[in-house]
């Protein structure tokens, strides 16, 4: 009967203990996210801090193409007005597309691509996009981590104890980004 008490009680430790390690391990991780989350965050509006100075370069050229020049001003804004990750992650694939447009639009001004004004926002761009995706591989990675350990056993009970819930990955949500841009002349 002693060792049925002594074996109760190591069980009991031992649960405690993972509990303990596993609950700090996901709230780690949820710092991690939000790390990782600002660290991009900080790369998004420096991009979007880039663009009013990218546009207007472009205007300067491309007079007629008002269309494409007002999505990358109206997508800029949806980065700049959103509110939860979500919608943030969401407005920031928008306005990736609306750039890439933008530079293809470009292609088709000689005038414009050899403008050194253009060249050196298109250059700070081009690293500033490189920067974003970097930091997107980081927060992607916390993120698929910290998932894996709410949807597996016996962590999950840890993390539903907890409330918690699934993150966000981010990805291209759109298929038209995935294509390629066709650049006409």
């Amino acid at each position: 009967m002693k060792y049925f008490f002594f074996a109760l009680a190591a069980v009991i430790v031992l649960a405690v203990i993972y509990y303990i390690t596993t609950h700090n391990t996901l709230v780690e991780l949820q710092n991690r996210i939000s790390e990782a989350f600002s660290t991009m965050d900080v790369y998004l509006v420096k991009r979007s801090d880039l663009i009013p100075n990218l546009v207007a370069t472009v205007k300067g050229y491309a007079k007629y193409e008002s269309d494409t020049l007002e999505k990358v001003i109206e997508a800029r804004g949806k980065v700049l007005g959103a509110t939860s990750n979500a919608d943030k992650l969401a407005a920031e694939n928008e306005l990736t597309g609306a750039i890439s447009r933008l530079f293809a639009l470009a292609e088709s001004y000689p005038d414009l691509k050899a403008n050194a004004n253009f060249l050196s926002l298109q250059s700070d761009l081009k690293e500033m996009e490189s920067d974003i995706a970097s930091a997107r591989r980081y927060y992607n990675g916390v993120v698929r981590r910290y998932n894996t350990m709410l949807q597996t056993i016996p962590s999950r009970f840890v993390a539903s104890s907890m409330g918690l819930q699934r993150e966000p990955m981010f990805e291209v949500a759109d298929e038209k980004q995935r294509e390629n841009v066709k650049v006409e002349f």
